[in-house]
């Protein structure tokens, strides 16, 4: 079987003709150069033994734009994945986002699949293998191009290039797996690592409905440390789905009917409740701190008043069925900046509650107590990514008078029955905006 993979390898690069990235012309077949047939440095082969891999082992490679970087992983004799090596990308084109059609210099986004046929020990860019653009996906929906490659010179219209240095050792990793037995190598090439920073960050992207759908296969990978099975039907990604039996998917066509094996949905699911909540977090988090300086005063005041109406509820005391409403924002405008942003600061740390983890069963989450701004103010919900949760607006407002919120234990010198908020340590006030609102997100 190796010996066959191995002849196919041999066959493969010496009929690959592609030149790179502009498709510059076909090029005189030769003999496979020295280039093609450097070994890895020894500290890699150290390293790989030290991590439990073989030399022939398997790989795959994961494509980071805006972090500039990619990385090969290798199989582990327990069979998952581990990083092995990291490259800096010397070039690549376009920007954040897939490659739609012909000509338009992007460098492609999504899964493929490297052949021994795709490799090009003679590319005019030193060494090269073809991405396999346009994919299943691709094509379903309707992209094109061509000579979309990985390859080294230090050039790219449309392509990820690295130095020629580098390219010899990812030229080698592939080389040795393919010797190995492996028949194809997945890449995944990303926009950004697809955390749920980073996916909150760019939630308003035209693109983000495809990251969205491109960070299922990311997250399988993270939890399985295997090269999720991609399918396309309808024309979108599926990741480790199983048809059921007399089924198969077609890109164009309609999904067949299928499921995740159910260890891994247990997985997931997991997973993604946790991914989920901290979109939710960065989102309104990002809300919060990059709303004007006169808005996020407002925040803090609303939010003291909001915990004083809860604690007045708290003890029976008779008050509105609602809290309170804002001052105006031309008087919070006027206010003086340090007088009021420590006067308030100080009011509602006191007041914060702890993170859920460590919040009674009595009292508002944090993230209910944050959503509580009034509904002009209210931080935006995950509305553009629906299977992320938000907290209701009137969280607060709709809990019934036995549910509490954590709050500040009443000073027992105030004998007029009025609490006052606790005088706040010199160092409490000089916390920054950014520290007062980690700890109403909860972190």
């Amino acid at each position: 079987m190796k010996n066959r993979i191995a002849r196919a390898f041999v066959i493969g690069v010496a009929l690959a003709v592609l030149a790179g990235c502009s498709g510059g012309g076909l090029e005189d077949i030769a003999p496979t150069s020295k280039k093609a047939l450097r070994p890895l440095p020894q500290k890699i082969v150290t390293q790989m033994n030290a991590k439990g891999m073989k030399k022939s082992s398997p790989i795959l490679m994961r494509i980071f734009k805006e972090e500039n970087v990619l990385e090969v992983w290798k199989q582990k004799t327990n069979g998952k994945f581990d990083l092995i090596a990291s490259y800096e990308i010397c070039k690549w084109s376009g920007e954040l986002g897939p490659k739609y059609i012909e000509g338009d210099r992007q460098a492609p986004e999504g899964f493929y699949t490297v052949t021994p046929a795709q490799m090009n020990p003679n590319s005019l860019y030193h060494l090269s293998f073809n991405l396999g653009y346009p994919n299943a996906y691709d094509r379903a929906n309707g992209r094109t191009g061509s000579h979309l490659m990985v390859h080294g010179d230090c050039s790219s219209a449309g392509c990820y290039s690295m130095t020629d240095e580098q390219m010899e050792q990812i030229w080698a990793f592939a080389r040795d797996a393919f010797e190995g037995g492996q028949t194809a190598f997945q890449v995944q090439a990303f926009p950004f690592r697809m955390t749920p920073e980073n996916m909150a960050r760019y939630k308003d992207d035209p693109n983000f409905e495809f990251w969205k759908m491109l960070k299922v296969g990311y997250d399988m990978f993270e939890i399985t440390k295997q090269p999720p099975k991609v399918d396309v039907c309808e024309a979108k990604y599926q990741f480790n789905q199983i048809a059921a039996p007399g089924y198969s998917f077609n890109p164009a066509g309609p999904c067949p009917p299928m499921s995740l094996p159910e260890s891994l949905a247990v997985q997931y699911a997991k997973h993604k409740a946790e991914q989920d909540k901290a979109f939710s977090r960065a989102v309104q988090l990002a809300w919060l701190t990059n709303k004007p300086r006169s808005e996020t005063i407002l925040g803090i005041e609303e939010a003291r008043l909001v915990a004083d109406w809860t604690r007045r509820r708290a003890r029976g005391e008779k008050v509105a069925s609602r809290p309170p409403s804002l001052p105006s924002p031309t008087a919070v405008a006027s206010a003086k900046p340090a007088q009021t942003q420590q006067k308030d600061v100080a009011a509602v740390a006191s007041a914060v509650p702890a993170p859920a983890a460590e919040t009674p069963a009595t009292s508002l989450p944090a993230t209910a107590f944050v959503a509580t701004l009034r509904k002009s103010e209210t931080a935006p919900s995950a509305g553009a990514m629906p299977d992320f949760p938000a907290a209701a607006p009137d969280a607060a407002a709709a809990a019934s008078p036995s549910v509490a919120v954590a709050v500040p234990t009443p000073d027992p010198r105030n004998q007029g029955g009025q609490e006052v908020a606790a005088a706040a340590e010199p160092k409490a006030q000089r916390r920054t905006l950014g520290a007062l609102f980690s700890r109403i997100m909860g972190n």
